[in-house]
């Protein structure tokens, strides 16, 4: 499909005073956020769709953006989590008969502000060096000096709460009713993809909001427990922290990915920290300690657990590492059916190394 858009001047501020001016894409406007960037070479609309974005202004290193067009069964949630996008080349046309709509037409319906046409690899080494830092991008015509100011009301992602944003505010169901395992997803900003493997492995779902009991939750009667990720801060949600602590106490198998994972370390007396710029992308190699083999990973986290705590814990043994900076990847309870992973395992987008974890998670209910 071919179609032009009207372009008009953008530009891209960074908190530390840093300026890119490009093209507009998506909706005429001003947005803000955390900047982020993603190394992974396709994928854009589940990342788009991934609620763990929210609040991020994203940057897509990869050059083309929009190029195979938008596919509403490739979407990670109801709709584009992300707070802004930078990229180098938009495309406006598509050629995939799959796709229903262009990202500018996307974007256009979901009120996404966004930027074309600057260096993305200049700003992906700038973000590397001087880390995350909140970032303004504005197609209206408006001074630098007056987006700096906007900037500087806009809270750092470090002590956000967002998972009750993004949250699913009614519990729903999900899969065959008489399927043989039923799971509680405790839901902090799922992805689709996430219940969709627990559902393709014979699992009814029941997905409840963030805030749930866990009393609520036993009333489904689940033979296991799902800590989904999802955006912020994790040191953040304490109001979740006794609920997973009682789920684990249950004795119910439990498996948490993301910020899931880092719940689950933090009921285990292990604290969590900000990255640098975090990790996101499709192509971080993962060691599995137990079994010694590696697997290529999906992620996305700008928070992680700390490696000291774990080492000193008698309750939590390592079974993933980073092999990029040694960060934990991944964690279980020495004496419980307690299991958890950084990264994605769904892996939507990415490689589908790490989906034998979902096998793993019916095992431990079996």
């Amino acid at each position: 499909m071919n179609k032009s858009i009207n372009k008009f001047p953008a530009v891209l501020v960074l908190a530390d005073g840093t300026v890119f001016k490009g093209t507009s894409i998506g909706k005429i406007g001003t947005t803000t956020g955390e900047i982020c960037f993603n190394t992974g070479m396709t994928g854009y609309q589940e990342v788009f769709t991934d609620p763990s974005y929210y609040g991020q202004i994203l940057v897509e290193t990869n050059v083309h953006v929009g190029n195979y067009g938008i596919h509403a069964e490739e979407a990670e949630s109801g709709e584009i989590k992300i707070a802004g996008l930078v990229c180098k080349q938009f495309e406006n046309n598509y050629s995939r008969k799959l796709a229903s709509s262009s990202v500018q037409e996307y974007f256009a319906l979901n009120n996404i502000v966004g930027i074309s046409d600057v260096d993305t690899r200049e700003i992906v080494r700038h973000i590397r060096d001087k880390g995350a830092m909140n970032a303004i991008i504005s197609s209206e015509e408006k001074s630098v000096e007056e987006l700096l100011n906007e900037l500087n009301q806009v809270p750092s992602m470090e002590g956000l709460e967002l998972s009750s944003v993004v949250s699913t505010p009614n519990t729903y169901y999900m899969g065959n009713k008489d399927a043989t395992k039923k799971v509680a997803v405790m839901d902090f900003g799922v992805k689709r993809n996430i219940l969709q493997n627990l559902v393709d492995r014979d699992c009814y779902l029941a997905v409840f909001n963030c805030h749930a009991t866990f009393e609520e939750m036993m009333k489904f009667n689940p033979d296991g427990f799902m800590l989904s990720n999802g955006p912020g801060d994790p040191a953040t949600l304490t109001y979740a922290v006794d609920t997973v602590n009682k789920i684990i106490e249950s004795g119910k198998p439990t498996f948490g990915i993301c910020l899931g994972h880092q719940l689950i370390a933090k009921v285990n007396g292990i604290s969590t920290f900000k990255m640098h710029n975090g990790h996101r992308g499709l192509n971080h190699p993962v060691k599995n300690l137990i079994t010694g083999l590696c697997e290529i990973t999906s992620q996305n986290h700008g928070f992680s657990i700390n490696a000291d705590d774990v080492k000193k814990s008698d309750k939590v043994e390592i079974t993933h590492v980073n092999l990029n900076d040694n960060t934990i990847e991944g964690i279980r309870l020495k004496n419980k059916k307690v299991f958890s992973v950084q990264y994605h395992p769904e892996a939507a987008p990415g490689p589908h190394d790490s989906r034998y974890l979902f096998d793993d998670f019916i095992k431990l209910m079996n």
